[in-house]
């Protein structure tokens, strides 16, 4: 099964949560919508709306909230990639200027604010206290994550358990909401609640290990990123801490300096070391215990297109190359 697959069982509820997406962004404030189009049409993944679509049919839900919920998702996400990308500096994301690039770091830093507000009104339109304490808890997670990654810049000491807080926070904690979004609006038991969400959580670990993994092995064409971004920053990730446990004296001191001290210029070096230590293998490892992880985490789900989507999402997780 496809990531095509995938894209055909949720087809019509992804239309769906478009129209809503297009609606709702509406504002009498030009740049608002000027902005928030730009950023949302950039031809994202939208995995994580997807999970609240793929699980609440995998739960047998009919109605009409999943697709508002996805919605209210996709906005959360956008707008902590508004918000990332002008901490990173970055100027480029999915092969495009960034916002903040394009309109500057202070309109970029609005208009997600604005995305965060209009999604908890959203929210509130569902009127369910539970989803809105799952997903504004998510959203406060979201933000430590963003602070520890920020205090975490330029240490060549992180260690895997500190680089793995880091991604459960800052990326899989909204992967983890969107899947348990799915039980809740189906009123399932704690068990199965609790399924999706490990689910969502070890999807979401593997989805950011393998991004990370792609700094150092994909093509910058295919990631729409340029490649080096995350060393540039002072982020030591899995890779470069698998580089430095792994690979000789030399090759650790060379990764070591280039995280101290930011240095994208010698990214080739970095990149053979990483390359020549066998770090890439051994993160995408990783990457594949939390993808199985997470698979494992639905077996009791009722067998249908839905589940089986969710079950192909986790093998797309580490298979992808962008």
């Amino acid at each position: 099964m496809s990531i095509e697959f995938v894209k055909s069982i949720i087809a019509a509820d992804m239309q769906a949560v478009d129209h809503i997406i297009r609606e709702r962004l509406h504002s009498e404030v030009i740049l608002v919508r000027q902005v928030a189009e730009y950023i949302v049409s950039s031809g994202g993944k939208r995995l994580r709306p997807a999970l609240t679509l793929l699980s609440a049919g995998a739960l047998g839900y009919r109605g009409r909230h999943h697709q508002e919920l996805a919605a209210v998702v996709e906005f959360i996400h956008t707008a902590t990639l508004l918000h990332d990308d002008v901490v990173d500096e970055s100027s480029l994301r999915r092969g495009r200027d960034t916002a903040n690039a394009l309109f500057g770091n202070a309109a970029s830093v609005l208009v997600g604010d604005f995305l965060y507000s209009r999604a908890f009104q959203m929210m509130v339109d569902v009127n369910d206290m539970r989803i809105m304490q799952v997903v504004a808890d998510a959203t406060n997670v979201i933000a430590e994550g963003e602070v520890l990654q920020l205090m975490n810049i330029g240490d060549a000491e992180l260690d895997e358990n500190a680089y793995l807080k880091v991604i459960r926070y800052k990326t899989a904690k909204l992967f983890e909401a969107a899947a348990r979004l799915g039980a809740l609006l189906t009123a399932s038991d704690q068990a199965t609640e609790t399924a999706l969400a490990s689910y969502g959580m070890h999807l979401g670990t593997a989805f950011q290990i393998v991004d990370d993994v792609l700094d150092y092995s994909g093509d910058a064409g295919e990631i729409g990123k340029s490649l080096g971004d995350d060393l540039a920053e002072g982020k030591c990730t899995l890779p470069l801490i698998h580089a430095m446990q792994l690979g000789t004296a030399e090759q650790a001191e060379v990764v070591r300096q280039a995280i101290v001290h930011a240095q994208r210029e010698n990214f080739q070096a970095v990149l053979a070391a990483v390359q020549a230590s066998g770090a890439l293998a051994a993160t995408m490892a990783v990457a594949r215990t939390e993808a199985q992880l997470a698979t494992d985490a639905i077996a009791a789900l009722p067998d249908n297109p839905h589940s089986q989507a969710l079950r192909a999402l986790a093998v797309f997780a580490v298979e992808r190359h962008s």
